[in-house]
């Protein structure tokens, strides 16, 4: 089993593999693809049992689903065991207990995100929401993390089928930690969500809007970190996506391919990293994060990975973004 250690200094968390000992990552290379798919239809005995799917026919682990959700098969966390915190020295470790699953996000072999139909796209926001909701009632795990990694320099694997990943952690990370402070700090002082504030500010302004819609609204935030980072918000105050109401997600559906379509023609098919943000699970302790609902609102980030942070960037935690936003915003506005 995996330990989830902390830096007392940072107050960060790692997961330490204690099981694995893989070659060293140096960045890109050549990737070694599959014989076949083992996320294709037909090919179901390939992966660990499913855990959840939307199926127009048949039984679990058959042809006939569109969306389908299963086990990583090298899991960072795994969800047999008890959690257990213990202190190793100064030091602080967790048990390697949580989830790690992958959503296959359509039966055909699609490498593109960008090129499914709407209603594929909203299938897979359904399955995200019900994922969430349904491990959040496990009290064991303080927050879950739902992404996509496409292309190497981005973090993805050797399989190129569209699909996401779900996380379920033993602890919220830092970053949620600091957003969470920000919007609570904020809230405090003009009893306001900060999330809805910027977004009234963007729409105004609108120098970084590439898009908005009855629902949801794009933009390239103020203090970008990378070339043509975008946030996707919901204009709704919504602090979980678990709350997510249908009618949202059906825009969504068509909001997201659109702008990763801008993004492959702006920047010529970019890999990229999608993640959602959202509340964490407010269950394992009372009064836990007491005015979430008010002070924090869910999001989603996109980040073309079209260059490499430096040592600067990693030693001093300040990025250099050499594209405005406001360009970048009127350039995918451009292409859209």
């Amino acid at each position: 089993m995996s330990e989830v250690r902390r830096d007392i200094v940072t107050d960060t968390w790692v997961i330490v593999e204690t099981e694995r000992d893989p070659a060293p990552d140096r960045g890109e290379r050549a990737v070694r693809r599959p014989p076949a798919c083992p996320f294709c239809a037909g090919n179901e005995a390939m992966t660990p049992p499913e855990i959840a799917a939307v199926r127009d026919r048949g039984g679990p682990d058959a042809p006939g689903w569109r969306v389908r959700v299963v086990p990583d098969r090298h899991p960072v966390l795994r969800i047999e065991g008890r959690l257990e915190r213990v202190g190793v020295g100064i030091h602080d470790m967790v048990t390697g207990v949580g989830a790690n699953e992958v959503v296959v996000e359509a039966p055909d072999h699609e490498t593109s995100f960008a090129a499914l139909k709407p209603g594929q796209v909203e299938l897979i926001l359904r399955t995200w929401r019900e994922r969430l909701a349904d491990l959040y009632r496990d009290q064991r795990f303080r927050y879950v993390i739902i992404f996509k990694d496409h292309g190497t320099m981005a973090g993805g694997t050797m399989i190129e089928h569209v699909h996401s990943q779900i996380i379920a952690l033993p602890a919220t990370p830092r970053r949620i930690k600091d957003q969470l402070a920000g919007a609570r700090n904020y809230f405090e002082y003009k009893e306001r969500c900060i999330f809805c504030d910027i977004l009234q500010d963007e729409l105004r302004s609108r120098d970084r809007v590439v898009v908005e819609g009855e629902r949801f609204a794009v933009f390239t935030p103020y203090a970008s970190r990378l070339p043509f980072e975008l946030r996707v918000m919901p204009k709704r105050h919504r602090f979980s996506y678990a709350e997510a109401a249908d009618e949202e997600l059906a825009e969504l559906a068509h909001t997201l391919p659109s702008v990763m379509a801008a993004l492959d023609r702006a920047l010529d098919a970019p890999p990229f990293n999608l993640v959602l943000h959202t509340a964490p699970n407010l269950l394992p302790q009372k009064g836990y994060w007491q005015t979430v609902r008010d002070d924090y609102h869910w999001f989603i980030e996109i980040i073309p990975r079209v260059r490499r942070t430096d040592g600067f960037e990693w030693g001093s935690g300040f990025f250099i973004n050499p594209v405005p936003p406001e360009r970048a915003a009127a350039r995918l506005r451009e292409v859209l």
